[in-house]
Formats: structure tokens, C-alpha cells, sequence
């Protein structure tokens, strides 16, 4: 079929969303960057633009191309994250970037994608009776374990966390049976009790750092103006916007710079306070019904690869922005997780709308029968 026809098939409503929340993104850069087109909101304009046209291209691409290519793309993510070591560069006492000329690319980002799509050609293939099998549930948790630590160790505690969320959430909706999910929350609050014991041994298992943001998560005020202030701040700004908010560029806590990373991980209390609390609640509905008609897609089709890559792609769209919020409320301890599609930054909005091509190559060839 022609791949102009195919456009007729794409999943329209999420589109329309997709834009809308990218919207949201320009007005808060834009007033961020005090009524400036740069040095944020411009460029953030232009990398939107290109991955949305994007989209189109992937989704006229065959889903049985991209199901075929999966173990490719998962080696070619883990060779990216072993390449950090050697060639990243390092920012903030961390080392997750590669500088390609063109974009600087963070490889953890982008292995989101290709974990989920490896995980959906592993079940695609295997048989339903071998599912929960204890070899067969051994090696997704390897293709999960082995780059989860190795983006632990650049280190970035919170990316390799939501890696594991991903990659166990796939294996559930894949069928694996309940009792290795139950050791394994076991298993998990017995490696918290033995992290928060190696506090201060010869053996800490986190850097100090990853403890400070703990202990700041669990009392702000400890330390207000050390490793508290940038939740405290942005308490701040979120009750400081009220119902209604204080106006559009008119927020006090970013406009005056109180409010850190305004443009990336806590652009959303630059939301709240100049839109206020029905602001925030628009973004809120806008996201939800973005994964609401991914689910829908993923219901309708009768591919299993389909249905886990785009149950896959939901929830790792869900886990970012769920975590963004709940970190900049203090409901969470403070992790490097953008705000998708609102947050300044070039791998997070590859990334996101990469796995947006994917679902709708999964939702257009659903439609039409191949």
C-alpha cells in the first residue's frame, strides 16, 4: 500500500494530543527564557517538529520491520552505554552523555525504547506454555539486570530504576506468572534494608549523594538552603499559583530564578504557579488521554509484539511523567527525570516521540491488516 494512504490510518486523536501537550512546552520555555525565543524555547520548536514528522515516516514502516530489527536495536543500545565509559562526557559528577556532533545523545534514554521493543520479540516468539517457566523468566531479567546496572554504575540511580519498573512491567503484561513478581518485592525491600545498613561501611553500596537526596526527600527542611532547596523551593512555587495561578510570565519563583532547572526537571511548578491548579489539571487530562488511546491500541490488536511494545512505550511515557511530578511535589526523592514533551532537552524528546512512532507503525498496520 502506499505509505501516503497509510496516513489516513494513523491514530489522529493522539496526534492532536501529542501537539497539545508540546504547546504546553513552548508557553512555559518561552516564559522561562523571560519573553525569549532562546536560548531554550527555539530550539526545543525545531527538535519537535522534526520527530513529529518523524512519526509519520515510522509509522508507514511496517510493525513486522521493526519487530525483526529489535535484537539489533537492543545491541546497539548496550553498545552505546558501554561507549559512555570510554568516549562520554561528564556533567553533574556523571558520565551518560555522547556528543555525535548533531545531538548529544544519553544512551540510557534511548535504551527505554530498545529494551521494550526486545522484550516484545522475545515474547513474541516464545511459547505461552514456557512463559513462566524459571529459564525462560531468567533471561528477560538478564536483557533487564545487565544495562540497568551498567547506567547504575555511570551512576544514575533513578534511569536504571525506571529501566527495571519497564522492563518487570512488560514481563507481567507478557503473562509471567505472579509468585516471581512477589519474591521479587520481597527481594527488593530486602536490597533497601541492605543499602541504608552500608551507610558509612567500607562497602556503601550508593554515593553519598544518592543518601542526601534520600534524607532531603524524607525532611526538606533539614537543609534549605543546601540540598533541600530545590524541593523547597518548589513547594514554593506550586502553592504559591493557588486556583488560577499568578499570570503568564508573572511567577515569582521563576521569573526572579528562585526555582532551579526551571526548563528541564521542574518545569512543571513553573506550570503550576502561573496557570495554578486547573492548569495543571489540563496537562494532567491531556497525558492520561494520551494513555488511554495508547491502550486502546494495544486492547484492539490481535499481535502479541504490537500489544507489548505499545503497553511497553505507555508505561514508560506514564513512569516519566508520574515520576516528574511526584519528585517535584516532594512525593518522591529527586531524580534527572524530564517532564515529556514539556521539559527542554533533545535525547528525552527523541526519545519520547521515537516511541510514539512506534505505536502508531503498530496501530496503523493493525488497521490495515498487515
Amino acid at each position: 500500500m502506499n505509505p501516503f494512504i497509510k496516513i489516513i490510518y494513523i491514530n489522529w486523536p493522539l496526534q492532536i494530543l501529542i501537539l497539545a501537550t508540546a504547546l504546553f512546552g513552548f508557553l512555559m520555555l518561552y516564559s522561562v527564557s523571560g519573553g525569549s525565543w532562546e536560548p531554550w524555547t527555539k530550539p526545543q520548536i525545531n527538535r519537535f517538529f522534526i520527530s513529529f514528522i518523524l512519526i509519520f515516516v515510522m509509522s508507514a514502516i511496517s510493525i513486522s520491520f521493526w519487530q525483526k530489527i529489535s535484537p539489533f536495536c537492543y545491541m546497539l543500545g548496550l553498545a552505546l552505554l558501554i561507549a559512555v565509559y570510554f568516549y562520554g562526557d561528564t556533567g553533574m559528577g556523571a558520565k551518560r552523555w555522547l556528543d555525535l556532533r548533531i545531538i548529544k545523545l544519553q544512551p540510557s534514554e534511548a535504551f527505554k525504547i530498545s529494551m521494550v521493543m526486545v522484550l516484545a520479540y522475545y515474547y513474541h516468539k516464545l511459547p505461552v506454555n514456557k512463559v513462566s517457566h524459571p529459564f525462560y523468566v531468567l533471561v528477560p531479567l538478564l536483557l533487564i539486570i545487565i544495562p540497568a546496572f551498567i547506567v547504575f554504575r555511570q551512576p544514575d540511580l533513578g534511569t536504571a530504576l525506571v529501566i527495571i519498573m519497564i522492563g518487570i512491567f512488560v514481563m507481567f503484561i507478557a503473562g509471567v506468572h505472579f509468585g516471581y513478581f512477589l519474591f521479587g518485592g520481597l527481594s527488593f525491600c530486602s536490597l533497601l534494608f541492605i543499602l541504608f545498613q552500608s551507610r558509612g561501611t567500607d562497602w556503601q553500596l550508593l554515593k553519598d549523594y544518592h543518601f542526601r537526596r534520600i534524607d532531603t526527600f524524607l525532611d526538606p527542611s533539614a537543609d534549605p538552603l543546601g540540598a533541600g532547596y530545590h524541593i523547597t523551593q518548589s513547594k514554593i512555587a506550586l502553592g504559591s499559583g493557588g486556583l488560577f495561578g499568578r499570570g503568564y510570565m508573572q511567577g515569582s519563583q521563576s521569573q526572579l530564578n528562585f526555582l532551579p532547572e526551571k526548563h528541564t526537571d521542574f518545569i512543571f511548578t513553573t506550570l503550576a504557579e502561573e496557570f495554578g491548579f486547573f492548569g495543571t489539571i489540563g496537562l494532567l487530562i491531556i497525558y492520561s488521554l494520551i494513555v488511554a488511546f495508547c491502550i486502546f491500541s494495544a486492547l484492539v490488536t490481535t499481535d502479541k509484539f504490537s500489544r507489548l511494545l505499545i503497553t511497553g512505550l505507555c508505561m514508560t511515557f506514564f513512569t516519566y511523567f508520574s515520576i516528574n511530578i511526584a519528585m517535584v511535589m516532594g512525593l518522591l526523592p529527586v531524580v534527572g527525570i524530564p517532564l515529556p514533551l514539556v521539559s527542554y532537552g533533545g535525547s528525552s524528546m527523541i526519545v519520547i516521540m521515537l516511541s510514539f512512532g512506534l505505536i502508531q507503525s503498530a496501530h496503523v498496520h493493525k488497521n490495515i491488516g498487515f
